[in-house]
């Protein structure tokens, strides 16, 4: 490793270094005078990003951030919605016959699910590190890519082993797209706005759910006309493979970071990584290159990771009950296969409304994200456990019907906290490890999610559904001490920066200067 010596960065950006930025290309590695390890790559661009900073007009930077809303944000959206589709997919296919058809008994229809969360939870850390070092954007494209192969791959199937090697291989390869998504956003655009705009591809969830249904609706009709043709959940599975092949070839053009994408200009790109620059967490490029084991250590000793990790576990045993039998229990109410699909559209056009409900909140009122996290337990905390309490009979089945409804929320708490994760770790290294514990425990969640609805109580699944229930009460608590717990840190660091004297001006330039080297939220006394 090179000893050359950055220096300290002070108010005039152009003595950020004194190194000799002839060796941007060879990603030669210098040492800050904080001990933070960087490359001269990273310098150069922090150095030309500082000086272009204040060179631009609100008007330019609005300009820019529009152009990014209108190309990147409905792209995300179609490709979450449909990864999305990918992995659900499965319990509209099991209304329509796959278990039947590939011989499945006991158990084995619910293990679909504990392997692909099982896949997704061993390559989630392995995944983020591959984002970390190579093109994102291109990275993101090949995972969506295969498993689209292995989707469409399903539909082909006439036994349960096989499908549980492509489910394995189903969740390996999308294990990549919500981190990967989440830090897109991150590099995009302003901590103030990640929250917002994480939410708008978020939403697809429901959003794009509603056109896939309608789809699958379709293709059931069809298959019920032509007996003794290609099954209903066969096809389902072929339109399923077949949009994600799509979407991965229109991503691999358009998809990436603000250094990445081919359709920005130089100028556009410099603006779009002086944006950031005020998240104090440097720009798309910032620790590419290096892994640094101290920051693994601080991740794992910052009590905010084992809050994210509860927060995460406690929503996902509720996403895995409800993604992988929440058809069956909806059918259990008294509705036909059909009506179950048609029926659910009205819980995604409620769940995208709640989601424009709160992505416009928070980003208009400043600190109201974990307020909205905690309200979003207690909808379905409530509805859950009426579903659970309500006797189970026919005139019962529109109260049911709307109490399940209710539980549509649930997903905003663990959707949030992914960009609250975005928002508040900075350091490249630590926030790919915080990362993958995040969605470690999304899979390990889901994985037990599907395990808490047993064979035995089907069709109602009543002690799985008051199970999830109190997981919501639970996320509900800890989302509370965890508000205080960065309410607290936040204090300290606003009483340090008071009592040094220094001006809001000098105080954001030293953030700034910190987070271009890769320093961490908690090593950073200017990180907020």
């Amino acid at each position: 490793m090179s000893k050359e010596e950055v220096t300290q960065m002070d108010s005039t950006p152009h003595h950020l270094t004194n190194v000799d930025l002839e060796d941007y290309a060879n990603e030669k590695e210098v040492i800050a005078e904080n001990g933070n390890r960087v490359t001269v790559n990273e310098v150069k661009l922090a150095e030309e990003v500082l000086l272009a900073e204040g060179s631009y007009t609100d008007e330019e930077y609005n300009k820019l951030k529009r152009k990014v809303d209108f190309i990147l944000l409905p792209l995300m959206w179609w490709c979450y919605g449909i990864q999305q589709t990918d992995k659900t997919g499965l319990g509209t296919m099991n209304l329509y016959g796959v278990q039947k058809d590939t011989g499945m008994h006991g158990n084995q229809y619910s293990l679909l699910t504990v392997i692909f969360y099982t896949a997704y939870g061993l390559f989630e850390f392995p995944s983020n590190v591959v984002l970390q070092r190579f093109n994102m954007g291109k990275c993101l494209t090949i995972y969506m890519f295969c498993w689209g192969v292995v989707v469409l791959a399903q539909g082909f199937l006439h036994s349960w082993a096989p499908f549980m090697a492509l489910r394995f291989l189903q969740g390996a390869f999308e294990c990549t797209i919500s981190p990967g998504f989440n830090l897109i956003i991150a590099n995009w655009y302003t901590t103030r706005e990640h929250n917002a705009r994480s939410l708008v591809f978020q939403s697809a969830n429901a959003g794009w759910g509603i056109v896939v249904d309608l789809t699958m609706y379709g293709i059931a009709k069809h298959a019920n006309k032509h007996p003794g043709g290609f099954e209903a959940w066969r096809g389902i599975a072929v339109f399923l493979g077949g949009q994600t092949l799509l979407a991965a070839a229109v991503a691999w053009f358009m998809l990436g970071t603000p250094n990445e994408v081919r359709w920005l200009s130089k100028k556009e790109k410099l603006i779009a990584n002086a944006r950031v620059m005020a998240n104090h967490a440097g720009t798309d490029l910032t620790g590419r290159k290096t892994w640094k084991w101290e920051q693994v250590r601080e991740a794992f000793m910052d009590p905010v990771l084992y809050l994210m990790f509860i927060n995460a576990f406690m929503s996902c045993v509720c996403n895995g009950a409800l993604t992988t039998f929440g058809s069956v229990i909806n059918k259990s109410f008294g509705f036909t296969e059909s009506q179950v699909i048609l029926y659910g559209i009205p819980r995604s056009v409620v769940s995208v409304l709640w989601f424009v409900v709160v992505g416009w909140t928070t980003s208009k009122f400043k600190g109201t994200r974990m307020w909205f996290m905690m309200l979003s337990t207690i909808f379905p905390f409530i509805g859950l456990l009426g579903l659970a309490l309500l006797p189970n009979e026919d005139k019962y089945k529109w109260d049911k019907w709307g109490l399940y409804l209710m539980s549509v929320t649930f997903v905003i708490p663990m959707f949030s906290a992914w960009s609250l994760m975005s928002s508040n770790t900075a350091g490249r290294t630590k926030r790919s490890v915080m990362s993958s514990m995040v969605f470690i425990a999304y899979c390990t969640g889901n994985i037990a999610g599907s395990q808490v609805m047993k064979a035995k109580d089907a069709p109602h699944y009543i002690p799985g559904t008051i199970a999830i229930a109190a997981c919501m009460g639970v996320e509900f608590i800890t989302i509370f001490i965890w508000r205080c717990w960065l309410v607290y840190c936040n204090k300290k660091k606003t009483d340090a920066m008071t009592a040094s004297g220094m001006t809001q001006q000098e105080i954001e330039r030293k953030a700034q200067e910190l987070g271009a080297e890769d320093t961490t939220d908690v090593r950073n006394p200017y990180f907020m």
